[in-house]
């Protein structure tokens, strides 16, 4: 038997006096090349021949024409019979078009390759519908496990459709009791660790806050990051008996937005040191300060959150405590096969919350007050 690439346009592969054509490459195909029975061709394919007392010459004929054929197994066929297809979903809102999250992407890739798992990627834009059709499209698709993740940390309606394999939350938690797990950044520790560099530098008073604050309660809706920012500051300023000097509660976290409510601050006071709860609300805060004629970190110690790409452009380079978004992702991957290993067996207490540290990126923007 000889086997060869033709060179008819329409690319068939000949033995004898079969012809494969292009189309995808079945099992039948290789055992009929092969000259040997289906079953046995399958046995091979799926490493058991030897184990079932097929020869060698029949694996090594069955192995050769499948090389040449350039035969892949039907995935979900190996699922349905396997109970695995080395498929996971994964389901962002906008996620895959956000240069700031995209390293989630990359963590939960690198995660599920060193598994030899594939990644199903789609994106919602938020469209509820659109959401309930992938999630439909990934479970047609067989696939292991899914992770449906959100843009920035926010609580959600846990879909129906995820009830239907292992799922993990990303960046979102459940806004009612959920067997399923989350993952999100340490954002109360966030806080907490701002705070902290302050402390550190010897700052006591005239500490203000430009995005929310300074009540518990004084924060932009629907944002888990500013309560948990919020009470890390609080707390963390409270053990050494410090309390936040004021606070501006900004609709939208963006460098407009900071802008006006520094201009806003210093109308009616003279600050120390500025938390900000983002770096596009810090960049506002500096363009502010050097309109009143206030240097940083000389005049005015600024520290922020997220580490954006900003924080490194704008000088001088912004103290902030930075989302792990690759460590994000690559956590989801590990959380979603620890559950999938235990399926059947969910922990007690409904799912867990995994809290993924965010670590401090030190840069030139604090310093002790002045005199």
């Amino acid at each position: 038997m000889r086997l060869g690439r033709c060179q008819d346009p329409g690319h068939t592969w000949r033995d004898g006096g079969h012809r494969v054509s292009r189309r995808r490459v079945t099992l039948a195909d290789v055992a009929r090349v092969a000259g040997v029975s289906t079953t046995a061709a399958s046995l091979v394919l799926s490493g058991r021949g030897r184990e079932l007392r097929i020869s060698q010459d029949v694996e090594q004929r069955v192995l050769k024409v499948a090389g040449e054929l350039q035969y892949r197994p039907n995935i979900v066929s190996v699922g349905l019979r396997t109970g695995t297809t080395a498929t996971v979903g994964f389901v962002s809102d906008t996620v895959a078009t956000s240069r700031l999250a995209g390293d989630m992407i990359k963590g939960a890739l690198e995660a599920a390759r060193e598994r030899d798992v594939m990644l199903f990627i789609g994106e919602t834009e938020g469209d509820a519908e659109l959401e309930r059709r992938l999630l439909q499209a990934m479970h047609d698709r067989q696939v292991d496990g899914i992770i449906l993740t959100s843009m920035f940390t926010r609580t959600i309606k846990v879909p129906k459709a995820l009830a239907a394999s292992p799922a993990v939350l990303l960046n979102a938690l459940p806004r009612q009791p959920s067997p399923l797990s989350s993952v999100v950044p340490d954002e109360v520790e966030a806080g907490r660790a701002a705070a902290r560099l302050l402390l550190e530098a010897g700052h006591r008073d005239g500490i203000h806050l430009i995005g929310a604050g300074p009540g518990r309660r004084d924060v932009p809706a629907g944002t888990v990051a500013a309560v948990e920012r919020l009470a890390g500051i609080r707390a963390e300023l409270a053990s050494v008996g410090v309390s936040v000097a004021s606070g501006r509660v900004c609709a939208d976290w963006q460098p407009e937005y900071g802008l006006a409510a520094t201009r806003d601050l210093l109308a009616h006071a003279r600050p120390r040191a500025l938390i900000c709860f983002n770096d596009r609300l810090a960049l506002g805060a500096y363009q502010a300060l050097e309109d009143a004629g206030l240097k940083v970190p000389t005049d005015v110690s600024v520290v922020s959150f997220d580490d954006h790409p900003i924080a490194t452009w704008i000088r001088p380079k912004l103290t902030t405590v930075a989302l792990p978004h690759y460590e994000l992702g690559r956590k989801a991957v590990d959380v979603l096969f620890t559950d999938i290993a235990r399926r059947g067996a969910p922990a007690e207490g409904g799912g867990a919350v995994h809290r993924v540290p965010m670590p401090v990126r030190r840069r030139e923007s604090v310093a002790p007050p002045s005199a």
